[in-house]
């Protein structure tokens, strides 16, 4: 299928259009666009405006509320627990981030758990946030039951998030940020409606066999990176998210991929370390670009190496002026257009 390009600033017009027409106030409405639009932007697809559709049926049907009350408990000293009220994922993060950020600049480190949320994006649009602030960050989030544990056979995980990022005098954050299933859901459901094979690897079906059919991966499940010991970090990064609240864990969760109705109460957790706290921020920014610096010369024959978070950086500069998304996102965005009569996307699509 041939890829489409557009304009950023159309993308994330038309999604806080759509999300707007949702009943989502406009300024949450763009703060979860942008989140989309950078997704995309930085090639994580799986992240992107093809959520879009699934947030606007979800708040049709009553899985996301449009218009949360947002609301803290056990706010004492350098933690707290965010209720989300069933809202999106992105309104919830912003209020944990903003909170992380101004305790943390008192407290020096700061904690929020969140429960009653939905999904929340990638987490690097999180990271950056706490990096720009100059802290180091941890921020984890459960999901619906897609993953089966190392030598399992059902869904009991989530694809189970991890999101590191540290502030660098260099400009760009160091960043990780992975699920930790050997790919994100999404990315299945990309495959299915482009008609795709997944990699190998990636799932099994119903009955366990190895599968790169992504039909087929829905009826069975997707497998944890690096063997058991990627399942272990994604069992406990289950436990960090959903323990400290009444969030529920991914086997005890419908995803709103099946029941756009359903109500995820999703638990997340942030956690920021506020640099200027431990040797000084100069100091720690400094020592995180000549880390960056000795992992990018580290290639034999002058090879160009990479450090964590430098791919999806190149790519949101390609991409600063047209982002590229696939034929079958389109023609659901184009749908979502007639349903809720907002101007077509098509329209609105950039030369290049």
């Amino acid at each position: 299928m041939v890829d489409q390009h557009f304009a950023p600033q159309d993308l994330t017009r038309f999604a806080t259009e759509a999300l707007s027409a949702r009943g989502v106030p406009m300024e949450d409405a763009g703060l979860t666009a942008r989140s989309l639009v950078q997704a995309d932007q930085r090639g994580i697809y799986s992240h992107g405006m093809l959520r879009l559709p699934l947030y606007c049926e979800a708040l049709r049907l009553g899985g996301i509320n449009p218009e949360p009350r947002l609301k803290f408990s056990k706010d004492s000293g350098s933690i707290a627990v965010l209720d989300a009220d069933a809202g999106l994922g992105q309104i919830a993060m912003q209020a944990a981030v903003d909170r992380v950020i101004e305790v943390g600049r008192v407290q020096g480190i700061a904690a929020v758990a969140v429960h009653n949320s939905s999904h929340y994006g990638a987490g690097g649009f999180w990271s950056d946030q706490l990096a720009e602030a100059g802290f180091i960050s941890f921020i984890t989030s459960s999901t619906g039951p897609v993953v089966a544990p190392y030598a399992g056979a059902s869904k009991v995980l989530g694809t189970n998030p991890l999101t590191f990022g540290a502030p660098s005098a260099s400009g760009w954050p160091l960043t990780a940020d992975l699920a930790t299933s050997n790919g994100a859901y999404g990315k299945v459901i990309a495959a299915k409606n482009e008609g795709t094979p997944l990699p190998e690897g990636w799932a099994v079906d119903a009955l366990g066999n190895p599968t790169t059919d992504p039909a087929e991966a829905e009826k069975g499940s997707m497998i944890p990176f690096g063997g058991h010991k990627g399942s272990a970090v994604a069992v406990l990064l289950e436990a960090f998210a959903a323990s400290l609240t009444d969030a529920t864990f991914a086997f005890e969760t419908v995803d709103i991929w099946s029941n756009p109705s359903s109500q995820m109460n999703n638990g997340h957790l942030v956690i920021g370390l506020n640099t200027a706290a431990f040797a000084g921020r100069e100091q720690t920014e400094s020592r995180i670009a000549e880390l960056q610096d000795r992992v990018r010369s580290s290639g034999a024959d002058g090879r160009a190496v990479l450090a964590p978070g430098d791919p999806e950086r190149h790519r949101q500069a390609e991409a600063e002026e047209a982002v590229s998304l696939p034929e079958s996102t389109v023609n659901q965005l184009a749908s979502l257009a007639e349903e809720l009569s907002l101007v077509p996307l098509e329209m609105r699509q950039a030369s290049r």
